[in-house]
């Protein structure tokens, strides 16, 4: 029998922010808290279509479609959907694209689908960018991302769902008690799960 999730919540940000760090030692957090937690990849490493500034308008699109395809998919197997991105930070990157236009209409979609999240975290770009040969290392294009965020975030999301982290606070001693308490409240949230060591992944896509 499947399970309806009780709980989504997403690690949202540009790129090189320790996303996809913090979204699987927070998904341990979970795990060890005694609920069944499920993991969404970053969808943009198996974009057919390219990446990074040379993406095209379709590429981004590709990459909207495919992550609430794949949040679909997974909804049903766990009591905590943990994704790497959301809707939003996505279409930053399509906004970028396409020069702060919507040619495809994606805007209602996007919208209604922020409120499937019931928290985002946003992690905040203060380390620098390193290469994997995957991200883009353009300072310049992370910064780009990161004015679009800033201009649509509080527009889609409301304050009450919406945490900022540093993304230098995301190491090895990182305690997720506080920000489990945050998505699941207080009364469901009595077994905090002790501090784990982050496992950093200095070659994904984050």
């Amino acid at each position: 029998m499947s399970t309806t999730p009780s709980f989504k919540i997403a690690f949202i940000g540009s790129h090189s922010v320790r996303k996809t760090n913090a979204v699987h030692s927070f998904a341990g957090a979970v795990g060890r808290s005694g609920r069944s937690v499920e993991v969404g990849r970053e969808v943009i490493r198996f974009n057919p279509l390219g990446l990074n500034e040379g993406a095209s308008p379709e590429a981004q699109l590709w990459v909207l479609m495919a992550q609430i395809q794949q949040e679909l998919e997974l909804r049903n197997r766990a009591e905590v959907l943990v994704t790497d991105r959301a809707v939003i930070d996505n279409f930053a990157y399509f906004l970028r694209v396409t020069g702060g236009v919507d040619p495809f209409d994606v805007k209602p979609l996007v919208r209604n689908w922020c409120s499937t999240y019931d928290l985002f975290v946003r992690l905040l770009p203060d380390i620098p960018l390193r290469s994997d040969g995957v991200r883009s290392t353009n300072d310049t294009f992370r910064d780009e991302i990161e004015r679009i965020l800033d201009a649509i975030v509080p527009t889609y999301i409301p304050e009450e769902r919406l945490t900022a982290i540093p993304a230098s606070r995301i190491t090895e001693d990182f305690d997720w008690a506080g920000l489990l308490e945050q998505l699941v409240g207080p009364d469901e949230a009595l077994d905090h799960p002790e501090p784990q060591p982050v496992m950093l992944f200095p070659t994904l896509w984050d």
